[in-house]
């Protein structure tokens, strides 16, 4: 059987923040961590539909305004955050927009919003995370990881554009992010567990999502509608990220074991020889420091 969300630990008087909350793997994700006694902030950038969410869901779960396509939002979701924080669980993506588009900082929505976002908000949160004691981190990648290669260096700007090979590129820059952020955490002897996860394919809202897939009305219409049918659900598809939270070793990726990785039970997920690459890893972390002019202050943590 594998295991399944019923396994997870008590998890009374621990604090998560789950982006991108409200809706598919996210809320799932949100509504087991709630459901095991955890006070949960489901970070979202539609306030509206994040209460509607909220709803739903029985436990002590807050909405919370969190726009990762704006460096303004994430620098004040982050800098607001007051006390320490257990968990943080960067699940929120935008998948593959027909034409492109960019963040209001003038970044591929894609890479600004997938990596970018979560990039600076996990180091507005370190000393939250460091403060708790053992602090975990949670990035959720995609096997479309392996579609990506060293032009993640180049933050999506390839001509002509290609909506998928962009996605790619932002979820191998997911994974480097995580195992990057591992290795540092480790060198500074921090108490912050970082990891990755996948879900497989899912019937999420990314393929009805204006911003992403869903900006072409026909892949609003009918692919919501395929991936019901074909694909495992959501909540399926929150398992990975639910064990990652919970039982997964540092620097690990996990994801389903089943058809190439798109279903099944979860275990240890394959990594592209690109994702395993630490030296761009280390140079994709220096470029997003570049781009978003935030650095990690390794010397404070450390303190």
């Amino acid at each position: 059987m594998g295991w399944r969300a019923t396994q997870l630990p008590d998890l009374t008087g621990r604090t998560a923040i789950v982006t991108g909350g409200n809706s598919g793997i996210g809320f799932h994700t949100v509504k087991e961590l709630a459901g095991h006694g955890a006070s949960v902030v489901m970070a979202c950038r539609n306030v509206e539909l994040g209460e509607a969410a909220r709803a739903r869901i029985q436990g002590d779960v807050r909405v919370a305004h969190l726009n990762l396509a704006s460096m303004t939002s994430v620098r004040e979701f982050g800098e607001a955050w007051d006390g320490s924080l257990d968990l943080l669980i960067n699940n929120a993506g935008v998948m593959a927009p027909p034409r492109p588009v960019s963040t209001e900082d003038g970044f591929e929505l894609q890479f600004g919003t997938n990596h970018l976002g979560h990039f600076v908000l996990t180091g507005l949160l370190l000393q939250s995370l460091v403060k708790s004691g053992h602090g975990r981190v949670v990035t959720v990648a995609s096997i479309a990881h392996h579609g990506g290669t060293d032009a993640v260096l180049d933050g999506n700007g390839e001509v002509p554009y290609n909506a998928q090979k962009t996605y790619s590129q932002s979820k191998l820059a997911n994974v480097l992010f995580a195992r990057e952020l591992h290795r540092q955490l480790t060198a500074h002897d921090l108490p912050v567990t970082s990891v990755a996860a996948h879900p497989g394919v899912s019937a999420t809202g990314l393929v009805g999502d204006r911003e992403g897939m869903g900006a072409n009305a026909f892949m609003r219409t009918v692919g919501p509608v395929f991936v019901k049918i074909f694909t495992q659900s959501a909540a399926a598809g929150a398992r990975a990220s639910l064990f990652a939270a919970a039982e997964a070793e540092a620097g690990s990726y996990t994801g389903p074991q089943v058809l190439g990785e798109t279903r099944g039970p979860i275990g240890p997920a394959r990594l592209s020889p690109a994702a395993q690459d630490d030296k761009l890893a280390r140079r994709l972390w220096q470029v997003s420091e570049e781009l978003t002019g935030f650095r990690y202050d390794w010397e404070s943590l450390s303190s």
